[in-house]
């Protein structure tokens, strides 16, 4: 295969699978400059010359909220679509990115007709789906992996894996320019500066923006000058306008489109959604409260899966509470605000505070950054070896 660009065949789910697989198709396209990708993507993939057969926020739903089941069957349709297509013109190699619902059962498919698969992005089964182990087996030839621990749980349930960093630790800087970055956003040096980000999902910003947003009003109560700066997915810009009017906020809070690393970078604190955003915060080495609602059978049936006491990507990875959690019933406006506050009275009063969780922070980015780009073409390439070999 060294000689021969293959045709790579992709789907990534959202703005975070879409970022992932736009930083592999760098090191696709390094390897082999002649490749071709298609299949489910975004516009960082696009950037990269991949042909979107469908947009990647078709996938963007909300864990196992009334949301997936009432697009369940467009999902599946979607699925099927594309599943008869690449059957009918197989590619070299297929990646499923993240979206484990969606891009499990399909890899399972193709790899039954004997298309190499990977999967991209090893599934939460450390923290939550345990379960899913033995789909993982069928479907995955061999799993992409971005934490250090996950390829000697992934080998011992007889599954290949290869570690190759976390992209976001090679994108983001090990020191953030936070005086550039306010600059970009209109944001002077002295002043209290807190990002909100309320999620990059539809049902997200449904569940979560409302104890967001009134925290944001008692924020405002107690601390007249601070500034908050909300960066908005763009499809999700108009709903979370809506949101910040409905709690009489709107007027205290800066709302820019997209720029989510640039406002990470400015802040003193971050009130964040828990998710990927929270691995980004951690690694701009900032303090935060996470915080996340979800519709109530949603958490009902997470919950009864759930295998650490943690939620937050950060704290799973320091395996401690080394950011407060405010999860469900115990994220009200007033607990929200109360935990945000002691992080802007920690920076006066407490600074060694502020100081351990940015080192903290520090030796995080070190063990997750790595050259992902080359390891995962690496490991493509050899995959493809073996498979030509095999022929």
């Amino acid at each position: 295969m060294k000689d021969k660009a293959p045709r790579v065949a992709m789907v990534a789910g959202e703005a975070s699978g879409d970022l992932l697989a736009g930083l592999l198709l760098d090191g696709v396209q390094a390897r082999w400059p002649a490749a071709t990708a298609h299949g489910i993507g975004g516009p960082q993939m696009a950037k990269r010359g991949f042909a979107a057969w469908w947009p990647s926020d078709k996938l963007a739903v909300h864990g196992y909220s009334m949301e997936v089941l009432r697009r369940l069957r467009e999902l599946l349709g979607i699925r099927k679509a594309l599943r008869i297509r690449l059957l009918a013109d197989r590619p070299d190699i297929f990646i499923g990115v993240d979206a484990p619902d969606f891009n499990l059962g399909l890899e399972a498919d193709l790899r039954a007709a004997g298309i190499p698969t990977v999967h991209f992005v090893c599934p939460s089964i450390w923290a939550w789906r345990a379960d899913r182990i033995e789909k993982i087996r069928r479907s995955a030839g061999h799993v992409l992996c971005i934490f250090p621990f996950e390829p000697e749980l992934l080998a011992r349930n007889g599954i290949a894996a290869t570690y190759v960093g976390h992209p976001l630790a090679s994108v983001i800087p090990e020191v953030p320019d936070r005086a550039g970055a306010r600059a970009r956003l209109g944001l002077a040096d002295t002043d209290e500066v807190l990002a909100i980000l309320p999620g990059s999902r539809s049902a997200e910003v449904q569940y979560i923006s409302p104890a967001f947003f009134a925290a944001a009003a008692l924020l405002r109560k107690a601390r007249p000058n601070l500034r908050m700066v909300v960066p908005a997915v763009p499809a999700l810009q108009p709903r979370i306008e809506e949101a910040a009017r409905a709690h009489g906020v709107a007027d205290a809070l800066q709302i820019v489109t997209g720029q989510s690393h640039t406002v990470l970078a400015a802040c003193d604190v971050t009130l964040i959604a828990s998710g990927t955003a929270t691995l980004e915060a951690a690694l701009f080495k900032r303090p935060m409260v996470i915080g996340y609602h979800m519709h109530p059978l949603s958490w009902w049936l997470m919950k009864r899966k759930q295998l650490q006491p943690w939620v937050g990507l950060p704290n799973i990875l320091c395996g401690e509470f080394v950011v407060p959690e405010l999860i469900q019933g115990a994220a009200t406006p007033q607990a929200l605000c109360d935990a945000t506050l002691q992080w802007f009275d920690a920076k006066v009063q407490h600074p060694a505070t502020i100081t351990a969780l940015e080192q903290r922070f520090s030796a995080l980015h070190a063990s997750l950054r790595r050259d992902t780009s080359q390891l995962a073409a690496d490991a493509i390439e050899k995959i493809l070896a073996t498979t030509t070999a095999a022929v």
